[in-house]
């Protein structure tokens, strides 16, 4: 049976909510990674702090190759990702939380496969539905049963980042079919689908957009509102990974069926 995986900031990373919680390490072609890993309710979990220990690796820089083979190596057939995200959606209002289905990738200098040829070949995969469908609708069942607003569906734009977007980008997003904009799911949600693990992901929205918004954007409100929401962040995927049937097979672990699946 497969591990679940979190990976989020250190906010949501909490060791307390772990029984027999142990810190390791592991090293693959792209890097190391470090993680914690423990027991909820009988279910194996890690944690992944995307943005190291001390949240000291902006998003541009994050290895997000490291981290996705890390996990797969590990035994990860399941990853539930957060991301703090800005509003191009009226309907999607600050502290609710989204679940992408679909994304627009607008990041610039970021490695985006596991496929760049040479001995590991080139492959082209399937990104129809890019975030699982059976993973995001058990982070659905929870919300309903905790009585949060969660919306099922939506469109995630990534940026490069560090800095926050123009409220013209926002304008161009907006027209482009965006609902959502933040700076770290893309490639991790390429990388995943590439590496056969079922990933979904949470994002709470702590403000609208630039342009939208009535002030100007600043990254303690976006600090702010996580820390004020991250309870409830936590309470959120540990009720879908209470519900979630592990074991159950998906479509997303034989995405690279037709190339004889992904090799660690």
């Amino acid at each position: 049976m497969g591990l679940i995986a979190i990976i989020g900031g250190t906010g949501v990373c909490d060791a307390t909510m772990l029984e027999h919680v142990k810190e390791g390490q592991q090293q693959n072609y792209y890097g190391t990674i470090r993680y914690m890993q423990g027991t909820y309710k009988g279910k194996d979990i890690v944690f992944l702090p995307r943005h190291g220990k001390t949240h000291s690796i902006p998003p541009h820089l994050i290895n997000y190759r490291a981290n996705i083979l890390g996990l797969k190596k590990l035994g990860v057939t399941a990853i539930l990702s957060t991301t703090a995200v800005g509003s191009l959606n009226l309907d999607d209002r600050p502290d609710d939380f989204v679940l992408p289905d679909q994304f627009l990738d607008f990041t610039k200098s970021r490695h985006t496969s596991f496929f760049d040829g040479g001995q590991n070949g080139v492959v082209h995969v399937d990104m129809t539905d890019p975030y699982c469908p059976a993973l995001r609708e058990t982070v659905m069942q929870a919300g309903v049963a905790l009585g949060y607003s969660v919306h099922n569906g939506g469109t995630y734009v990534c940026t490069e980042g560090p800095r926050f977007e123009t409220p013209a980008e926002i304008r161009m997003f907006a027209q482009f079919g965006g609902d959502l904009v933040g700076m770290t799911n893309v490639p991790e949600v390429c990388l995943a689908r590439e590496a056969e693990i079922c990933y979904a992901t949470v994002s709470m929205v702590t403000n609208f957009a630039a342009g939208i918004s009535p002030q100007p954007l600043t990254h303690e409100e976006v600090v702010e509102s996580m820390a004020k929401n991250s309870l409830r962040l936590r309470t959120l995927l540990m009720r879908a990974i209470e519900l979630y049937a592990e074991g159950e097979d998906c479509s997303c672990r034989h995405t690279l069926q037709a190339y004889g699946g992904f090799s660690v």
